[in-house]
């Protein structure tokens, strides 16, 4: 990477600096040229030696102009004034105070570019009168505030549009930077979401699956009828397992809207078959609803459906005494979900497993604004949600 860096940043500068060494030569060639030019005006031909040093000496300033811009434009004006008191206004050195307030204008903020453009558009046309013979008449006079100032007026607009186009590539750099962010941020959240679906999907089915497969084994051989009876809870909760990841693998295969839509979400309208399969599986499940259910929609009737779905499979797993109690309270405004089962005494202080069920919930709850808590009870364990109802879905 290092032998590399050197190759790119010379390929990057080459150009710029190629393009700066030809403007450089073609300016020192044009005020050369000037100062041997036959001009039809005799004021701006140069005379004697001195005079034709000092004409051509501006040329020298092009090649300082960007690393030192006010000092080469202060010295392109007394050259130019040198110059007028020999009596002769060559244009060389006029083209070298442009040119060099032209550097100043581009190469400093708009304020000191006014200042420095206005002082020496002033100076010139002072230093243009010893030629001039002392009068405003001469156009001449006029013709060197004129040029400075112009050449001042386009550096700072060459400036500007510079400064506007470093702007507007930094805007879209940071949208683009700002984009790739949030694709990043929303692959991490489907990552999430569906981690969250597959567990909620899947796990309490495979607790049944396991539990019921331990059940068959022990009960092998010595009664027909129970081990029947586990292979087949094992076999319905092996298709409910592979119908709910086909319905997960359609939604992440679906690119189109002509493509099959998995089943809606469950809620709350299908506690009654959620029950169902845990009491098959031998859990004893005991259910009070105060309010009406009707009120529950949208995303609070999902998340309050996995709520249960995972509190009864933790006490499947990791409860004692094989039952568990639902309480599911609907006020005005709040959705209360407290679901209790008794633990095994050294389980006491823990959910049990992974707890990447409990994880899950917390996010969904804190999702839709709600409040969850996992915390052991006298002789139990106690999770406990209490999520918001929208205006939508008391409606």
């Amino acid at each position: 990477m290092d032998s590399a860096t050197p190759t790119v940043v010379s390929r990057t500068l080459l150009p710029a600096r190629a393009c700066e060494w030809a403007g450089d030569a073609i300016a020192i060639t044009v005020i050369v040229a000037a100062g041997f030019l036959p001009l039809p005006i005799p004021e701006m031909r140069p005379t004697g030696a001195l005079g034709l040093l000092v004409v051509l000496a501006p040329a020298l300033l092009v090649l300082v102009r960007r690393r030192f811009p006010l000092a080469t434009l202060g010295a392109a004006v007394v050259l130019y004034a040198a110059a007028s008191l020999l009596g002769t206004t060559a244009p060389g050195g006029m083209l070298a105070v442009a040119i060099c307030m032209f550097g100043v204008s581009n190469r400093t903020d708009r304020a000191t570019s006014l200042r420095v453009g206005v002082g020496a558009s002033v100076a010139m046309m002072l230093a243009t009168m010893p030629a001039s013979g002392w009068t405003l008449l001469d156009l001449g006079i006029y013709q060197a505030g004129i040029t400075t100032a112009f050449a001042a007026a386009f550096g700072d607009g060459v400036r500007s549009r510079q400064e506007q186009l470093a702007a507007i590539t930094e805007r879209a750099e940071t949208a683009e930077r700002t984009r790739e962010a949030e694709a990043r941020q929303r692959v991490s959240e489907e990552r999430l979401r569906i981690a969250r679906d597959l567990h909620d999907a899947v796990a309490h089915q495979i607790a049944v699956i396991s539990l019921n497969a331990g059940v068959a084994n022990s009960s092998l051989g010595r009664d027909e009828d129970a081990t029947r009876e586990s292979l087949q809870i094992i076999r319905a909760a092996s298709k409910t397992v592979l119908a709910e990841i086909g319905s997960l693998m359609t939604m992440l295969r679906a690119h189109d809207e002509d493509e099959p839509v998995p089943a809606p979400l469950p809620g709350l309208g299908q506690l009654d078959d959620l029950l169902g399969t845990f009491r098959e599986a031998g859990l004893a499940v005991d259910v009070r609803i105060e309010g009406t259910l009707d009120r529950v929609a949208g995303a609070v009737d999902t998340v309050a459906y996995r709520i249960i779905q995972e509190a009864l499979t933790n006490a499947h797993k990791h409860g004692a005494e094989h039952r568990a109690h639902v309480l599911i309270t609907v006020a005005d405004m709040t959705l209360t979900v407290v679901v209790t089962n008794p633990v095994r005494p050294r389980t006491q202080d823990v959910a049990g497993g992974s707890q990447l069920g409990l994880i899950g919930l917390r996010e969904r709850v804190a999702a839709i604004g709600g409040q969850i808590s996992a915390t052991p009870a006298l002789a139990g364990w106690r999770l406990s949600a209490t999520l918001p109802l929208t205006q939508q879905e008391d409606q």
